[in-house]
């Protein structure tokens, strides 16, 4: 299944999206998540600022 979601994501000759990672700390816990999401490689770095 994941092929297929990867393939449809390709454009052209390159990727023009990017799976990305971000550890947060949660305020209640005080224990780490993990937020994830697909982006466009142009909103990388605000994925990354966003609180």
């Amino acid at each position: 299944m994941a092929k297929k979601v990867v393939a449809t994501l390709k454009k052209g000759s390159g990727k023009a999206y990017a799976k990305v990672i971000k550890m947060v700390k949660s305020p209640k816990s005080g224990a780490y998540q993990f937020k994830e999401g697909m982006v466009n490689n142009d909103k990388v770095k605000e994925f990354f600022e966003k609180k």
